[in-house]
Formats: structure tokens, C-alpha cells, sequence
């Protein structure tokens, strides 16, 4: 998906926390909005695993 495929949008989030995503991201050599794009599509990666398993 190209940069102008993606949808912008504000996101409020706790200091303490964006500051450990910022680490995070710069451990794995991504940029904070990366990082936090990345954690997503991980998480609804293992939901939809977990919903085709209860499926099953």
C-alpha cells in the first residue's frame, strides 16, 4: 500500500507509552508511525488466527 492509499488520523495516546513505542521502533530500525502500524497488522494477524481456531 503506497503512503497516499493511507488514511491519516489523530491518536491520542499516553506519553509513557509512546515514548517505549519510539524505542521500540528505533530497536527494529522502523519510524514511530511504522512501528505502531506494524503492531497492528501483528495484532489483527493473531485475532483472526484465534477466530478461525474457535471456528474450527
Amino acid at each position: 500500500m503506497s503512503d497516499k492509499d493511507k488514511k491519516a488520523f489523530a491518536l491520542r495516546i499516553n506519553p509513557a507509552l509512546l515514548k517505549e513505542i519510539e524505542q521500540w521502533a528505533a530497536d527494529e530500525f522502523r519510524s514511530t508511525n511504522g512501528q505502531i502500524e506494524y503492531l497492528l497488522n501483528e495484532a489483527l494477524k493473531a485475532r483472526k488466527r484465534k477466530v478461525s481456531k474457535k471456528d474450527a
